[in-house]
C-alpha cells in the first residue's frame, strides 16, 4: 500500500497526541511537515522515500528535538500493563484450585452393598487426591508464565508510549518480579483460607473474584511501585 500525503499528516498527527504534544502545536507540525512533503513531491520524491518508511518513528523524533515531549512516567499504564499480563495466569491458578478444592479428580468414594441376609454394608474407599499435586505443578507453571506475560505487557507498553527511563524499568522488573508475585500468589492463598473458614458455604463466589482481583492487584501495584523507582519524577525530568 502506497502511503499517502494524507496518510502520512494523519499518523503523525495521532503520534503527536499520544505522545502529548499540546493540539494547537500538533497542528501546526501537521501544517509544516504537509508543505514539506508537498515540497519533496515536487521534486520527484514519494513520501515514503522522505520519511524513510517510519511515520511515527519520524514524529517522534521530531518532537523530542522540539522539545515538546511532557515528561511523563506512565505510572498508571504500567500497572494497568502488569494487571493485564497477570489476569490469565491468576486465571489459571484458580482453575487449578478448584480442581483441588472440589475434589474434581479424586477417585474416593463410598459404595453400598447388600449381603444374602438383607443388611447393608457400606465400603469407604480412600485415595490420595490428584488433584492436589496438579494443583501444586500448575500454581508453579503460572508464576513462571506471569513472569513473562507480565514483563513482556510492561516493556511493550513503554516502548509504545517511548517512555524514558524504559531501560532501567524493565530489568529492574525482571528482578523485583520474582518476589511481586510470590507474594501475589501468598495474598491468593490468604484469601482462599479466609474464604475457607469465615465465608464457609459461599467460598466459591467470594474467593474466586477477591482472590483474582488480589492477585492482579498485587502484580500491578508492584509493577507500578518499580516503575516510580526507576523512572525520575516529572519535576526531576522537565
Amino acid at each position: 500500500m502506497t502511503l499517502t500525503v494524507d496518510d502520512a499528516i494523519h499518523q503523525a498527527t495521532e503520534t503527536w497526541r499520544r505522545l502529548g504534544v499540546a493540539h494547537d502545536t500538533a497542528e501546526e507540525m501537521a501544517e509544516e511537515l504537509a508543505a514539506d512533503l508537498t515540497a519533496a513531491s515536487s521534486d520527484g520524491r514519494s513520501v515514503t522515500d522522505y520519511l524513510g518508511g517510519d511515520v511515527e518513528a519520524l514524529a517522534t523524533s521530531w518532537a523530542d528535538e522540539r522539545g515538546l515531549l511532557p515528561a511523563h512516567r506512565y505510572v498508571k499504564e504500567t500497572a494497568v500493563a502488569a494487571a493485564q499480563g497477570a489476569v490469565l495466569p491468576a486465571l489459571a491458578a484458580l482453575a487449578f484450585w478448584y480442581v483441588c478444592w472440589s475434589h474434581l479428580l479424586d477417585p474416593s468414594g463410598e459404595s453400598m452393598t447388600t449381603t444374602a441376609d438383607g443388611h447393608v454394608a457400606w465400603e469407604v474407599g480412600t485415595f490420595a487426591n490428584p488433584g492436589v499435586p496438579l494443583m501444586w505443578v500448575g500454581w508453579a507453571v503460572c508464576l513462571l508464565t506471569a513472569f513473562f506475560l507480565v514483563r513482556r505487557a510492561v516493556r511493550m507498553t513503554l516502548q509504545y508510549h517511548h517512555a524514558a527511563a524504559t531501560e532501567a524499568t524493565v530489568p529492574a522488573l525482571t528482578k523485583a518480579l520474582p518476589v511481586i508475585l510470590v507474594a501475589a500468589a501468598g495474598l491468593g492463598v490468604a484469601i482462599g483460607f479466609f474464604g475457607s473458614s469465615v465465608v464457609g458455604y459461599f467460598q466459591l463466589l467470594f474467593t474466586v473474584p477477591v482472590a483474582l482481583t488480589g492477585m492482579t492487584g498485587a502484580a500491578a501495584a508492584g509493577a507500578a511501585w518499580v516503575r516510580h523507582r526507576t523512572c525520575p519524577p516529572a519535576t526531576a525530568t522537565g
